[in-house]
């Protein structure tokens, strides 16, 4: 008797399996598979992996570029100005109150992602890394916006715009004669419009050196007939100025020093620098045998409001370079987070 052998010990490959039987086949997900077989695993996917690419949404590309930027402009305006002088403790209030908004908006991005990795263990599965969104996007620019806003404004108000609230409030002075006035009748004095035959006494001038030369000159009467300067009983009024003449000489050049129709003087507002002029006034006064009862500091000028509004108008300008510069650096980094989720697809 002769045994056949059957196809169970033939090709396994072409006639189904070892067992003689054709393996059926079963649908999944739109695949056909073999009963039997593994269905193919799906490949772990990457941090960040490509997804779909999706429409262009431009939406959050036009809120993240102008949201960040117009923070920084409210709080870049906001520590810059005249709230910071008059009411500081509502400009840091409401600059305070921005930056807990930025905060809490990232608390909810952190115990939302906290959530969802508590979810994913739960049920059994591994925390996938959720690829970067817009919203994170949108408040950590956010936060950079506030924190250049409070640095540059802050810098602009103390260098700029401080000095020039200082001097609108206090008086101006017209018609101030050295010979008969003394400095603690110009207590409050911010502008000074001396008399037309004031000008500065350079034979008498001093400079005190510690790093810079603080340079003064006392500010005193010339002569009609003779064109000189008049000695005085005291001098009570300087112009000063720094680095610009040299100590223990009488060379100053500072200011309008060149100018006979310079009769005005702005008000030395700095309180690091008043001492180290009040020093070059004691050397002037030991050098010349002058007396100087109660001296006040001029920076020496021909027009002492329009020196007044230079601080005003350079804050300005700061202010408005700020703007630009932001925005310009706002758009950059949008463009780049474009092209980064244009990437892994999350457009």
């Amino acid at each position: 008797m002769n045994v056949q052998q059957g196809p169970c010990f033939s090709r396994p490959g072409l006639y189904g399996g070892f067992g003689g039987f054709e393996r059926g086949r079963q649908e999944v997900g739109g695949q056909v598979y073999d009963y039997g077989a593994a269905a193919p695993t799906k490949a772990a996917a990457p941090f960040f992996a490509r997804g779909q690419r999706q429409r262009l949404n431009v939406v959050p590309i036009f809120q993240c570029l102008f949201l960040p930027w117009l923070l920084f402009c409210g709080i870049y305006a906001l520590v810059s100005f005249e709230m910071h002088y008059t009411s500081p403790a509502l400009c840091w209030a409401l600059a305070g109150l921005a930056l807990f908004f930025l905060l809490l908006c990232g608390g909810y991005l952190v115990v939302a992602a906290w959530f969802r990795s508590r979810e994913a263990a739960y049920r059994g599965g591994e925390p996938s890394a959720k690829s970067p969104s817009w919203l994170t996007f949108l408040v950590v620019s956010s936060l950079v916006a506030w924190l250049l806003a409070v640095v540059l404004g802050n810098l602009n108000f103390w260098t700029n715009m401080q000095q020039y609230y200082d001097y609108t409030n206090l008086n101006e002075y017209t018609e101030v004669d050295p010979a008969r006035m003394r400095g603690k009748q110009l207590m409050d004095g911010g502008r000074v419009v001396f008399t037309n035959n004031s000008a500065m006494d350079l034979r008498r001038s001093m400079g005190f050196k510690n790093l810079d030369t603080y340079c003064v000159a006392p500010i005193t009467i010339r002569s009609p007939s003779a064109g000189t300067e008049l000695p005085l009983q005291t001098y009570d009024f300087w112009a000063v100025g720094l680095d610009c003449c040299t100590s223990n000489a009488a060379d100053f050049h500072c200011g309008d020093f060149a100018s006979r129709s310079a009769h005005q003087g702005l008000r030395l507002l700095r309180d690091d620098q008043r001492p180290f002029f009040r020093l070059a006034v004691q050397q002037a006064e030991a050098a010349h045998g002058i007396k100087a009862t109660h001296p006040l500091f001029f920076y020496w000028t021909n027009d002492a409001t329009a020196e007044m509004n230079f601080f005003r108008d350079e804050g300005y300008k700061y202010f408005l370079v700020g703007m630009l510069a932001h925005f310009g650096w706002q758009a950059l980094i949008v463009a780049l987070a474009v092209a980064g989720f244009a990437k892994i697809g999350q457009l």
